[in-house]
Formats: C-alpha cells, structure tokens, sequence
C-alpha cells in the first residue's frame, strides 16, 4: 500500500488549513473548552508538548498517553463536527475520491482479518461503531452472509448511505444505543477513538453492548507511533480538535482492561510509517536529523521496506489494532 493510494497529498494539505481554520472560528471561547484528566488512565498528572491550531497537547505523567487538554466540551464538539466545513469537506471531497481504494487496501484486508481471526462469530451480530459509508460491513458481508451486520452510524447522512446498501442501521451514537445490551458478538471501531471527548465512556458502553463471551476491536493512532515521534507537532495525524487522543499500545490495554475486558491480542501492523516521514521530508514539512536524512538518502527499497517490517513487529507503528473479550462470567 502507497500513501498516495489512500489520500491525495494536495487535499490533505487543503483539509488541513481548512480545520486549522475551523478549530479557531468555533473553539475561541474559553467557555467551550475544559481541562480534563487523562482519556487512558483518569490521572491528573501531564506535562506540556506543544500547541497546534489554538489547542495544547499534554502526555500523562502516567501511562504516557499524549492528548489535548483542555479540550473542546461534548456539546461544541458535536456542533463542530456537524456543522464545520472542513467536517463537510473530508466527506465530500477528501474521503469520496479515495474511498474505493480504501475497500480494497484497508476494509477488504481488515474483514479478512476479522473473518479469520474469529471465525465462530460468522451468524452472530455485528456492530461496526461509526460505520461511516458501511465499507467494513459492505466487506464483511463477503465473508460472513448469515451475520447480522448492523451500523451504529449518527449522521443522517452516513445512516442513508449504510441503509441504501441494505445494511441494517441503528442511527445513533453508541453511547445512546439502547435495547441493545447483551446483543453483540463482535462490535468494531476503526479510526473513532482519537476523536472522543471521552473515551471511557465509549469503551465501558461497549462492554456492556456485548454478549458474554464477546469481542471488541478498535482500531486508532499510536502516540508511540514512528512517524508521530520522529514529527511530532509537524505530523500530520495530529490536528486537533478531530484528534484529541493518541494512546499507545500499553495505555490502550490498561483502557479496556479498566472496562473489564481480558486484552486478546494488541498489534501495530502499519505499513505506512516510513512513507508519511518520506513524504514529509520530501515536501519540506520536516528537516530530519543526519541519521533519518541519510536512510532516505542513500537506502534502497528493500532497506526502508525492512525498516517499516522491524517497526510493525515492535509496537512502534502510529496504527495501532486491539482485539479485546468480555469474560464469560
């Protein structure tokens, strides 16, 4: 997979200043923010990163986790995200161009995933969190034609969308889901949870959704993530207030574990880590130390394809896979 095949360069750039523009014509009020504790472990103790787009980055003094602080309040974040134009422009135009690449270089390869990986759940009920376009259901459907797929999807918008591809809807946030408690076998939540005010409530929500026995699987950003590190206030990933949150495999277990559940199995299988620090260097966003500079310089493909390997199989991806269970009992 190439960077370039899941989202063009120019109108990255673009959706970039537009929510730069947009954090500080919604978020200007002190009244909307609020200083808040920890997303991964509640600690109260941080120290200071960096500020971008109005909004300061902390990492808990605890489990590391690095998010912003204060942060947007649930309500003018609600707003922001449906009546801010850059929100308007990811669907529109940065995500519609991309999104049949994105079926088949992420949402076929994560249903297969999920297909083998849990290969008894095939007629149970599946709940994708922020189902989006239903892409991951769309895929999931190949493998699994007597499942009970259902996207919990509060856009209008997306909700249509799902439904016109006659999958099952619930148009809702999950933290307002009801009547559904005990009812799944797997729920997903891809790329959702960088975005929460709170991401405790999300988890705990999920954990009470699911059936005993069950699974739930998140993926989202790892601030122990290589090309978030080797950037950090330059990367691109991060741009507040879409991401609030960039826990790190071990804050991420010690999350779901504080909801009850029992951690399966927690990976960082990214493959674009080295590519987005390539790229950045070659717009000129970054100006590397002698070591990196050198690498990109001078190595050969099997070299920087290596390197991307020894980062997954370590942890140190930025995309970052958990596979967790509600006990039986």
């Amino acid at each position: 997979m190439k960077e370039e095949e899941i989202r063009n360069a120019d109108t990255h750039k673009q959706y970039l200043e537009m929510v730069c523009a947009d954090a500080l014509n919604f978020f200007n009020s002190p009244a909307s923010v609020e200083v808040v504790s920890c997303p991964a472990c509640t600690s109260a103790r941080f120290h200071r990163e960096f500020t971008k787009f109005g909004f300061t980055y902390v990492t808990c003094d605890e489990c590391r986790t690095l998010y912003v602080n204060p942060r947007p309040k649930v309500g003018p974040l609600k707003y922001f995200y449906v009546r801010s134009p850059s929100s308007r422009f990811w669907v529109e135009k940065f995500f519609a161009p991309v999104a049949e690449a994105r079926r088949l270089k992420i949402f076929r390869p994560r249903a297969a995933y999920v297909a083998e990986s849990l290969p008894s759940l095939a007629e149970g009920t599946v709940g994708d969190i922020g189902a989006g376009y239903g892409l991951f259901l769309e895929e999931l459907r190949q493998f699994w034609p007597r499942g009970r797929l259902i996207a919990i999807e509060p856009s209008p918008e997306m909700a249509k969308i799902c439904r016109d591809k006659q999958l099952e809807v619930a148009e809702s946030t999950i933290e307002d889901l009801n009547a559904h408690d005990g009812t799944f076998t797997l729920l997903t939540a891809f790329e959702l949870l960088e975005h929460l005010h709170k991401p405790q409530s999300m988890v705990s929500k999920a954990y009470s959704l699911l059936a005993p026995g069950g699974y739930f699987l998140i993926t989202t950003l790892s601030g122990d993530g290589f090309d978030i590190q080797i950037m950090w206030d330059k990367s691109r990933s991060i741009f507040p207030p879409h991401h609030l949150n960039f826990l790190n495999p071990d804050s991420l277990a010690l999350l779901c574990q504080n909801a009850g559940f029992a951690v399966k199995s927690i990976e960082t299988p990214g493959a674009l880590d080295w590519q987005i620090v390539e790229g950045a260097m070659a717009r000129r966003d970054i100006q590397l130390d002698r070591f990196w500079s050198h690498v990109n310089r001078t190595s050969s493909a099997d070299c920087k394809a290596d390197l991307q390997t020894w980062i997954s199989k370590h942890r140190l991806s930025s995309h970052m896979r958990i596979l967790v269970q509600k006990p039986v009992n």
